[in-house]
């Protein structure tokens, strides 16, 4: 399996003949740049063209976050596995507003799985656990549209992140989720981790002849890779939220993990280890698939489902997706 290079302090990615270096103050470390397949950046960190051409030799992704640890942007090497058949069908299932809205749809339904399923564990959380069926049940057999849709996920969302403060520790309560910017831990954390996984995604779709302009259930946007998003509300709950809750339930990241700036709270460095460690480890862990009888990572169910998507795309088999049964 490729690995995954995190750089949390700052200093400078150098090429040096056929070598990749990691350089920081005094210390000077090799990059295994064979057995990598994307480097996430956190730190203020210096590359030039000659790196830059020398990682996109090896096919290497670098996704940069910014001072507060958010998603800022991604260097993607020129793709090597590319069909123009794919992407047109996957802008014909776009255009057309049914095939839109049946995947849209299913992104919804495996996420709203996923989050009963976190919810079944806890029995202190049965009555939210009942408010979301009973909200699910009652609205997706009325969607007309994809902004229906959204609005039903936005309302289930709102009960799911409410039903947190029923199993997490009091210093981590949540009012109601804020993104732009998260102004407590708990909402810092979500934000840190569903930015993780949206990178994660779009490492994934980039493995395969995919366009991750051209999205379902988000609207496409020029600034945006959009698929990546769909896609990433599968993952959402069963991966970032089943880490959160380990984390905190387990004190492994207090309120000492963060701090404040102005109206801005983010994990500072220290706390952005402990959960870069926790994520790759849950990233890592594999699951025996009961069609391929075979072990599987959920990072590879992430790149699973974008197998699926162009089977469905080219008509060879209907789109179903990911509905955790472990």
């Amino acid at each position: 399996m490729q690995k995954t290079l995190y750089i949390t302090s700052n200093g400078r990615l150098r090429r040096h003949e056929n070598t990749l270096y990691f350089e920081s103050g005094e210390e000077k470390r090799a990059v295994d740049i064979e057995n990598i397949e994307q480097i996430h950046i956190f730190g203020e960190v210096d590359l030039n063209t000659k790196a830059l051409n020398y990682i996109s030799q090896y096919g290497i992704i670098l996704h940069f976050y910014n001072y507060y640890g958010f998603y800022s942007g991604s260097f993607l090497p020129r793709k090597k596995n590319v069909s123009g058949e794919v992407v047109v069908r996957q802008a014909l299932h776009y255009l057309e507003r049914e095939k839109r809205l049946f995947l849209a749809y299913c992104f919804v339904e495996s996420a709203v799985h996923h989050m009963m399923r976190n919810l079944r564990e806890r029995k202190e959380a049965e009555a939210f656990l009942t408010a979301i069926e009973d909200e699910w049940e009652k609205g997706r057999f009325a969607i007309s549209s994809v902004t229906e849709l959204m609005g039903l996920e936005g309302r289930i969302r709102n009960i799911y992140y409410q039903s947190f403060n029923q199993f997490l520790p009091d210093d981590f309560a949540i009012e109601k989720r804020e993104k732009r910017p998260p102004t407590n831990p708990i909402n810092a954390l979500i934000s840190f981790g569903n930015s993780l996984i949206y990178s994660h995604t779009l490492s994934q779709i980039y493995q395969t002849q995919l366009d991750p302009t051209i999205s379902f259930l988000h609207e496409p946007s020029e600034k945006r890779f959009s698929l990546s998003l769909d896609i990433s509300e599968i993952f959402k709950p069963l991966i970032v939220d089943t880490v959160i809750f380990k984390l905190l339930n387990n004190h492994q990241i207090t309120l000492e993990h963060f701090d404040e700036d102005l109206n801005y709270c983010y994990l500072n460095q220290d706390g952005r280890k402990i959960f870069i460690k926790e994520l790759q480890t849950k990233l890592e862990t594999t699951v025996r698939h009961r069609q391929l009888n075979r072990n599987v990572s959920y990072k590879g169910f992430i790149r699973l489902e974008c197998y699926k998507l162009i089977k469905h795309f080219i008509g060879d088999q209907v789109y179903s997706p990911l509905k955790a049964w472990w």
